[in-house]
């Protein structure tokens, strides 16, 4: 199972920005799909994610100004970002865990490449 993560970019704070991310493959289901995010010199932090039946978990001081959703037919997670603040400047890693299947099923856990976003001050 592969993640392409698209949406990053260069914003002004206080901007917006819509991150994207679809699960390609020979798919079953898909349990959680989510975001983190690593900015230079931090550890890898839980921005949100999401499960099947939409329940939304958010890292912390991370809810109010990000939004999770996903569209399950499409095996894609989206993440709105508003009002962001130089702080949020980072690689977002997206990823998802589920079932896949090849001759038989497998439980999975995938990673996208990332997408950098920049926010100026």
């Amino acid at each position: 199972v592969q993640l392409q993560a698209f949406g990053g970019g260069l914003v002004q704070a206080g901007g917006s920005l819509r991150l994207s991310c679809a699960a390609t493959g020979n798919i079953f289901n898909i349990n959680v799909m989510g975001w983190y995010r690593e900015a230079p010199g931090k550890q890898r932090e839980l921005v949100a994610q999401i499960n099947s039946g939409g329940r939304s978990y958010y890292g912390n001081y991370m809810e109010g100004r990000f939004t999770v959703s996903r569209d399950n037919a499409k095996n894609t997670v989206f993440l709105q970002m508003n009002s962001l603040k130089p702080e949020d400047a980072a690689v977002y890693y997206c990823y998802a865990d589920g079932v896949a299947y090849n001759s038989d099923y497998f439980n999975f856990n995938s990673w996208g490449q990332g997408t950098l976003v920049t926010v100026s001050s």
